[in-house]
């Protein structure tokens, strides 16, 4: 019988949020993390071209295809709810969209008893990082690892 392998840390799910939280945790060498991803590594052509999201939706291999229930507010129609199945999670199926959260929606979870979770709060972090193309600005940083650009 092979001997049992032991981390600190497992995550499931090799999404935008596992990654960095694997990254996070692993960074200083004391932690041992296994990240586990039910899908493929993100080498798919389309995942890599600004339209070639469309093409990704319909493939088993990297998108989990949810349906939601029948919505009665639809006329009890389904909803598709594509899911990245893959390395990048859905980050790698949304046609290499970058995309924030209205302002309001971080302040109402401020206002909701979630200190910390302020716009105010989090824009140095989304700050820190992007790596914005056209240069840094009161919104956007420079010399992050996420390459951002209009």
């Amino acid at each position: 019988m092979p001997e049992a392998l032991e981390f600190d840390y497992v995550i499931i799910g090799a999404g935008s949020a596992g990654c960095v939280l694997a990254n996070r945790l692993s960074a200083d060498g004391k932690n041992s993390v296994l990240l586990l991803e039910a899908g493929p590594k993100d080498r798919n052509i389309w995942i890599h071209v600004p339209l070639g999201y469309g093409r990704l939706f319909k493939s088993k291999t990297l998108n989990w295809m949810y349906q939601t229930e029948p919505e009665p507010g639809l006329d009890g129609r389904t909803v598709f709810q594509p899911r990245g199945k893959v390395l990048g999670g859905s980050s790698s199926i949304n046609g290499l969209l970058y995309v924030r959260g209205q302002h309001e929606d971080y302040d109402r979870w401020r206002q909701r008893g979630n200190d910390g979770w302020g716009y105010d709060d989090v824009l140095p972090y989304f700050k820190k990082a992007e790596n914005q193309q056209r240069g840094p600005d009161d919104f956007h940083g420079v010399g992050g690892p996420l390459p951002v650009s209009d």
